[in-house]
């Protein structure tokens, strides 16, 4: 769609320059976007990100205490015409002291051809949808035909990978997840199990279902102290490895021994080394996660490779998924419409 095209049907719902669309999280999701449109648009903004179609500056964050920040993330994908800016915190100890979200934050949209804002959305719901479907993206690009896969952290982001997972590995048969808190866990199991027709297991331990598993992904904190829980002598060779939590969970030996280290963008991690979160350094980048799915680099060349990808959340993701969002809640009046 030509870009006056894409502006016009805008202006038809909207007043730009004028007035913008507030959209708080029930109306985010009232928008209806299934998993499989959330795989469609996050697998679109990765090929462009992978085609180098985009603009990104690798996020910037504050950090009030030690274990949270907040996040500024701006993207411009030409192809999807879409630009905005997430700003994003993480408060790990939030459900628990406050029984809020660890995870909140609001997504702006823009208009490209005047840089008005169009569209302020909660980006709680967009944050917690695009990020499992960059794993389960690229776990059926490195590991088509892995019948295990294992999940690590059993709060939102556990859920949604196991919900989405069984999407995109077409002969998956187990899946086994683990959370320091065996209620999570089992919570996972009755929320998601009901949905989807693959056997979900509760894991003994990080050591089993390391041992037990082809495919296996993680998120739970970031900490610039990496915590290691999972060994790297369980580690085994034609593994595929996929954290969300940067370099926390797991052995960096074993990123550093990795056949390839694959990161969704190579600018963010590269500053995320700087600011002290690969205390042991980062480890050789092999190329990006987009480039994979473009089919700009081969990703998995051999069965016995291991390869670790890390992919930490891109802005792109959430601005071409916001604009989709913008989009329909605009057809679909839904919203409220709020003077500039």
């Amino acid at each position: 769609m030509e870009l006056n095209a894409d502006r016009e049907r805008i202006e038809n719902k909207l007043e730009i320059g004028k007035e913008m669309l507030y959209l708080s999280r029930n109306e985010v999701e009232e928008t209806g976007l299934t998993v499989d449109d959330i795989l469609d648009l996050t697998h679109s903004a990765l090929v462009a990100h992978g085609n180098k179609d985009y603009e990104m500056p690798a996020k910037v964050g504050v950090h009030p205490f030690k274990e949270v920040f907040f996040h500024a993330m701006p993207a411009y994908v030409p192809s999807k015409k879409a630009v905005g800016i997430k700003w994003v915190e993480c408060y790990p100890s939030n459900p628990e002291k406050y029984n809020l979200p660890q995870t909140t934050g609001l997504l702006i949209i823009n208009d490209v051809l005047t840089g008005c804002p169009v569209a302020v959305m909660d980006a709680t719901w967009v944050t917690s949808m695009r990020t499992p479907a960059v794993t389960v993206l690229a776990a059926a690009e490195l590991h088509p035909e892995a019948e295990t896969f294992g999940m690590f952290g059993c709060g939102i982001q556990g859920i949604e990978h196991c919900r989405y997972i069984v999407k995109t590995l077409k002969k998956l048969k187990k899946i086994y997840v683990y959370d320091i808190k065996e209620k999570a866990a089992d919570l996972l199991i009755q929320a998601v199990q009901p949905q989807i027709d693959i056997e979900i297991i509760r894991g003994k331990d990080p050591e089993t279902v390391t041992k037990s598993c082809e495919v296996l992904s993680s998120a739970t904190v970031i900490l610039l102290e990496t915590l290691a829980v999972v060994k790297d002598e369980w580690v085994s060779r034609g593994q595929t490895i996929l954290p969300c939590d940067l370099n926390t969970f797991w052995d960096p030996i074993t990123s550093k021994r990795a056949d390839k280290y694959i990161v969704d963008s190579a600018e963010e991690h590269e500053l995320f080394a700087e600011t002290g979160y690969f205390p042991a350094g980062l480890p050789e980048i092999a190329c990006e996660t987009g480039e994979v799915l473009a089919g700009n680099n081969p990703g998995r060349e051999t069965e016995n490779e291991l390869i670790v990808c890390s992919n930490i959340g891109m802005a792109v993701c959430d601005v071409v998924v916001g604009k989709e969002i913008f989009i329909r809640a605009l057809e679909n009046g839904l919203g409220r419409k709020l003077p500039l």
